[in-house]
């Protein structure tokens, strides 16, 4: 035996430990994917088909598809946790599905649905395609960073030790918040307000790359408890969400949206006092 050999290093050190392919988590990374892929089809169907009548249904469908991949992306993680099979495999798989259907889908969507009612505002005309990359550029970046500041070789920074929450707005989130608002002006028939999506699309691409703190959830489990009222609260509001889901999700979102802001404002006027 060669002295100078050395056995591979344990944990994610071992390219061939870190480059698993575990299949129940990456097979629901790769129904992310899927979803985000057939999302993206959808939105340049609905841009290209002659029949106007289609248009709403292609969005509807997208829609969907995001909201799906989101499910998707919740549970992966969560599953590979239960069962102890995290791999930077993963983790890396699961970012680019993220950027497809979180990032590229998302985006296309907004872009294609200000073309059409905005002829009259030749600004959004001219910038539309800027303010679509510069969210998809944000989510990048988001990703990007989050895979950095939880890489198992590198030394997390003290505020994530401190605390389980994200830093900067989940690129999930703020794609939840794009599609269930197109949801509800393809429900009701408001497209011409879909000239509300490019502020709030830089809105939430200027949160992605903030430092304000979102909850993540992640230490809920099967072993969490709830107070009684609270499991009312939970059960009554999957009965409203099932009930007003063209709503229920747009509210979901952006009351999730601005709730890091507004703790954020919160914590800082209390250490000013």
């Amino acid at each position: 035996m060669d002295p100078q050999a050395k056995d591979p290093p344990p944990g994610p050190e071992n390219a061939t430990e870190a480059s698993r392919i575990y299949l129940l988590p990456n097979s629901l990374t790769a129904g992310n994917l899927f979803f985000g892929f057939l999302a993206i089809l959808r939105c340049i169907q609905a841009n290209n088909t002659p029949d106007a009548n289609l248009v709403p249904h292609y969005y509807t469908q997208a829609v969907w598809f995001i909201l799906l991949a989101i499910i998707c992306d919740a549970l992966d993680g969560r599953v590979a946790r239960i069962g102890n099979r995290e791999s930077l495999f993963g983790k890396e798989f699961d970012s680019i599905a993220d950027m497809v259907s979180f990032g590229v889908a998302p985006a296309l969507m907004t872009l294609f649905l200000i073309l059409a009612p905005t002829e009259k505002f030749p600004f959004f005309l001219q910038t539309g395609w800027l303010i679509a990359f510069v969210y998809l550029l944000c989510a990048g970046i988001r990703l990007a960073r989050f895979n950095v500041l939880t890489h198992p070789m590198l030394e997390p920074p003290k505020a994530l030790l401190e605390s389980k929450d994200f830093i900067g707005l989940p690129v999930p989130a703020a794609a939840g918040m794009i599609a269930s608002l197109v949801l509800v002006l393809n429900t009701f028939d408001l497209r011409t307000w879909a000239l509300l999506l490019p502020p709030l699309l830089l809105a939430t691409s200027i949160l992605m790359v903030s430092t304000i703190s979102y909850p993540s959830f992640k230490t809920i489990n099967w072993q969490t408890q709830t107070p009684f009222n609270t499991f009312i609260f939970i059960v009554v509001a999957i009965g409203v969400a099932f009930t007003f889901r063209e709503f229920f999700f747009a509210i979901l979102f952006i009351g999730y949206i601005t709730y890091g802001p507004a703790i954020h404002l919160y914590r800082k006027r209390l250490k000013k006092k």
